[in-house]
């Protein structure tokens, strides 16, 4: 066991973000943390990480090493990208450094850290944390900011690595492919399922429908005590005593809400018959051509996905569209009922001091329905603010509530063009369910650049796909043409990675190394097995404690084993690929 937690609390100000919790994380667990935005899912990565003060009680397994990829992480200015990641990686890590980057779409390695963007920053740092030795890795939000490609990667490298890994994401299908159990954050409490992440789904529609059933019947009690009460029994008996306080102590219970949810339903503007055209735009970034000659007529109900390599110019080619920036060639015609809404990446700048609700009503103080008229304190509880958090200033939002508040204000303008620029990054499954859900039902243009595989397969039904300086449009979402998108990238990502890493012919040595290390790491691992065996039959101490560090030791070498394999294995499919070229 890496880490036992016993009743584990934490509140802010007056709000309990954590309500006696406990749990366990084992050795080769993959641990998947969900819940809605602001219940409290970075709060405990930070606290089994060590970064956050809490009350209750954590045993931790003697020497652990934990290596944590944060939700905004911190770099040394000065520092080039590889000298950041190598610095707390292993010794002679180089090579694997280079690589991972390479991989993670780095190119300039001796770029200074404090030129990065945001994006740049979140990859660096997650090659940093995949470099550093660890038996837990705990990584929050991994797949923001990185292409389909280097999630599919990621995915790949995870499901090899021997450490126990401790996630939040809102990728659906990394989950799926990844995570054996998963824990839920809700109303302060913890449920853990030992599932993936559909088995999941499953089994919380199990448990709410019979938390419905059991508040049902607790009702139905206390209607009848209510009854009892209100007849004027004297409370002169134990008996009678006993009910009334039975009665009160029931009454006074806190029923949790067995489901969140958020309520998408917005009046739109009616989209005429002239629509959105680009004629032979085109569009550079200094010397870079990122587009050009591209043309397309978009029809009323489209459902467009971008996808691309990052700097690609998805962004941009999205502020084209909303009429933000002017191509370099080209024009752009729009028919006259045309209003768009664009949801940029991140929440937009917001003044921290602002109240909630002040930033609703500066956008519009009621909107109608088509059924209703709701003011902006009703739309918020829609959204899951509720009236207390609608007084609070901005600045005490977590970052994915401050997202869920910009779609909020997004989506109030009665759109009959929707933009999307990574509407998933940061939003919790919950609000992208919903999302999903009214996306379909909506009359309008949807366009979206996302990286998220599930939300392009069920949102999309073409994808504009940016490669090689120019957009190719195809029929069906990412899984319809996960073929076509493997076959172009493959290569030219090896061929970047033999360039970039410079790699020598493999030894004889590396490669008799290469070839015994299957039945090297079966050895050890049989080892191990017997050591387990042995330790479930003894009950002397001295004799446990001298298996337990055999064990120990031989799980070390283990993974020292592993890691060397994947780092030959990848070395052979780099030289492969060279040799091909």
């Amino acid at each position: 066991m890496l880490i036992s937690a016993e009743h584990i609390s934490k509140k802010y100000a007056l709000k309990s973000i954590l309500d006696d919790i406990s749990f366990s994380i084992e050795e080769h667990d993959k641990i998947a943390l969900v819940g809605i935005n602001g219940t409290g899912k970075t709060t405990l990565l930070k606290i089994l990480s060590g970064k956050e003060t809490f009350d209750g009680n954590i045993i931790r397994k003697k020497d652990l090493r934990v290596a944590m990829l944060e939700q905004d992480p911190s770099l040394a200015d000065e520092a080039t990208i590889l000298q950041e990641v190598i610095a707390s990686g292993k010794e002679s890590a180089d090579y694997e450094a280079k690589s991972i980057l390479t991989r993670l779409g780095m190119k300039d390695l001796d770029q200074r850290c404090k030129t990065l963007s945001g994006g740049q920053r979140k990859r660096v740092a997650l090659a940093k944390a995949l470099l550093m030795p660890c038996d837990l890795l705990i990584l929050d939000e991994p797949t923001n900011h990185l292409d389909v490609q280097m999630i599919d990667w990621l995915e790949q490298y995870l499901q090899r690595c021997t450490c126990a890994v401790f996630m939040v994401t809102h990728d659906r299908y990394f989950m799926e492919r990844i995570c054996r159990r998963m824990f839920e954050l809700s109303q302060g409490k913890l449920y853990t399922y030992e599932a993936n992440y559909s088995t999941y789904i499953e089994a919380k529609e199990k448990r709410i429908a019979l938390q419905r059933s059991q508040e049902a019947k607790r009702q139905q009690f206390l209607k009848k005590e209510l009854e009892w009460v209100r007849a004027g029994v004297q409370a002169r008996t134990t008996k009678s005593r006993s009910r009334l306080e039975r009665f009160e102590k029931l009454s006074e219970q806190n029923v949790e809400e067995v489901q969140e949810k958020i309520e998408l339903s917005f009046q739109q503007t009616r989209l005429g018959k002239k629509t959105i055209a680009c004629e032979q735009i085109g569009k550079r970034y200094g010397e870079r051509q990122l587009f050009s000659q591209f043309s397309y007529l978009f029809k009323r109900h489209d459902r467009i996905g971008i996808i691309g390599e990052n700097g690609c110019g998805k962004t941009t080619f999205l502020k084209i569209l909303s009429n933000e920036i002017q191509p370099d060639e080209g024009s752009m015609i729009y028919g006259e009922t045309i209003r768009i809404a664009y949801f940029h990446q991140g929440h937009e700048e917001m003044d921290p001091q602002q109240r909630v609700i002040d930033y609703i009503k500066k956008e519009q103080d009621e909107i109608h329905t088509g059924e209703e008229v709701l003011n902006a304190s009703q739309m918020l509880e829609r959204f899951l603010f509720d009236r207390s958090m609608q007084c609070l200033p901005i600045k005490f939002l977590s970052g994915g509530e401050k997202r869920r508040l910009y779609l909020l204000k997004v989506l109030m303008k009665a759109p009959n063009v929707l933009l999307l620029d990574e509407p998933t990054n940061d939003l919790d499954i919950t609000t992208l369910t919903i999302l999903e859900d009214y996306l379909d039902s909506f009359p309008g243009i949807l366009v979206t650049v996302s990286h998220d595989r599930y939300f392009l397969d069920r949102i999309c039904d073409s994808l504009f796909i940016f490669e090689n300086g120019s957009i190719m449009h195809r029929v069906g979402g990412y899984s319809a043409n996960q073929d076509h998108l493997f076959v172009q990238t493959q290569t030219a990502v090896k061929k970047e990675i033999v360039k970039k890493t410079m790699v020598p012919k493999m030894s004889s040595k590396e490669k008799q190394e290469l070839n015994n290390m299957e039945e090297t790491v079966d050895r050890l691992e049989q080892a191990i097995t017997e050591i387990d065996a042995q330790m479930s039959m003894i009950t002397d101490f001295k004799q446990l404690d001298q298996l337990s560090k055999q064990r120990e030791e031989l799980q070390q070498e283990l993974e020292k084993k592993m890691e060397r394999w994947m780092e030959l294995s990848e070395r052979k499919e780099q030289i492969d690929a060279l040799i091909k070229r």
